[in-house]
């Protein structure tokens, strides 16, 4: 197999592809990335055996064939290449030479055959969506996805998809993440699936802030974002996601709306001599106006204040800041509003008069 292709033209598939293989490796070949030409166009496969990212750019050639390299070593040789430089590619054996003027490298390759695909065949349904509202649904409620919980389904994102909307869900049993996006999807019937972790960071690394649709492909056990140049594909977590309504306050007694960037400050401001391991932080809620306290093992202590929009009952509630801060946050407003009930129940985050995002945080004894 043998082709020229200029350096800015391979470099960029090359990263997107990258992002998948892991340093250390069970299997030597996941290492690889699986290079195709045909009909003039190269064809770029990376994955973990979870995942799967393909990556395609035109090229000048007539040419065919496959193989794979060592991904690192390929995409490290084309960075340290000057700027439109024309790299050469030619696969003799088990070798792979690159050359660019007086540069040269030798590469070596295992059989294309050898490559792992995953099998997307069992297909159940696809829909379109623009690229900034999918980014938009993930990035608004992955931060609430746990971490190595042995609980698996919450390490990953709840992915809805009705006639009507598509939503994002996540918790890590301490939070709860919202986020629904109205649309006519083209489904007939409702459906859910848990995206793993590495898999919705992956997608929103992918997504950019266009207008532009993707293509969303649903499987038995896979999904696949089809973007113009780029194919993804992971695996899903097998599992049943909590059932997440019961978690958010309804008919909550206490409103209060504030301002985002205020309390925000507040809270960071407070946060600074709160203590370092769990986070805890106290809000005393008074008509008119928060008050946050912290407190720490050194007996140092920080208070803050800030108005509010509240005329009820005072109530005190300690809380992990990092989750308040996260929620509050990710909400795209000047104006927040906190639902909450008691000092013992959850407090519901969300934007004044908009429902599309909501985060729920569970409170903390302090």
């Amino acid at each position: 197999m043998k082709f020229e292709i200029l350096r800015e033209a391979i470099l960029k598939p090359l990263q997107i592809v990258s992002g998948v293989v892991e340093k250390k490796q069970t299997l030597p070949i996941l290492s690889n990335i699986l290079i195709n030409l045909d009909d003039g166009q190269l064809v770029i496969t990376a994955t973990d055996l979870e995942m799967e990212v393909i990556a395609r750019t035109s090229i000048d050639s007539n040419a065919s064939g496959s193989t794979t390299v060592p991904v690192r070593k390929f995409l490290d040789t084309c960075k340290t290449l000057a700027d439109g430089s024309l790299i050469k590619f030619n696969q003799d054996d088990n070798k792979a030479v690159l050359t660019s003027r007086k540069t040269r490298f030798s590469l070596t390759t295992m059989p294309a055959e050898d490559f792992p695909i995953i099998d997307t065949k069992s297909q159940l349904f696809n829909f379109k969506i623009e690229q900034k509202a999918f980014k938009k649904l993930i990035e608004k409620t992955s931060f609430a996805m746990a971490f190595q919980d042995v609980r698996f389904y919450l390490n990953g994102l709840l992915l809805e998809i009705t006639p009507d909307f598509i939503r994002t869900v996540a918790t890590d049993g301490h939070r709860l993440a919202i986020c629904t996006k109205n649309m006519a999807t083209g489904v007939n019937e409702d459906s859910s699936i848990i995206i793993p972790r590495k898999g919705v960071l992956e997608i929103a690394r992918l997504l950019e802030d266009s207008d532009e649709e993707v293509e969303v492909i649903v499987g038995e056990n896979f999904i696949r974002v089809i973007f113009s140049d780029v194919t993804f594909t992971s695996k899903l977590v097998d599992g049943k996601y909590p059932n997440y309504d019961s978690v958010i306050p309804k008919n909550t007694d206490k409103q209060i709306h504030a301002d985002k960037s205020s309390i925000k400050q507040c809270l960071i401001r407070t946060s600074i001599l709160s203590n370092e391991k769990y986070r805890g932080i106290k809000l005393e809620i008074r008509p008119g106006y928060l008050k946050a306290t912290a407190n720490n093992p050194d007996h140092e202590e920080a208070e803050d204040e800030i108005p509010i929009d509240y005329d009820g009952e005072s109530v005190e509630i300690g809380f992990n800041v990092n989750y308040l801060l996260d929620a509050i946050s990710a909400l795209d407003t000047d104006t927040i509003e906190l639902n909450i009930t008691d000092s013992n129940g959850s407090t519901l985050a969300k934007a004044v008069d908009d429902e599309d995002c909501q985060y729920v945080v569970m409170p903390m004894r302090l």
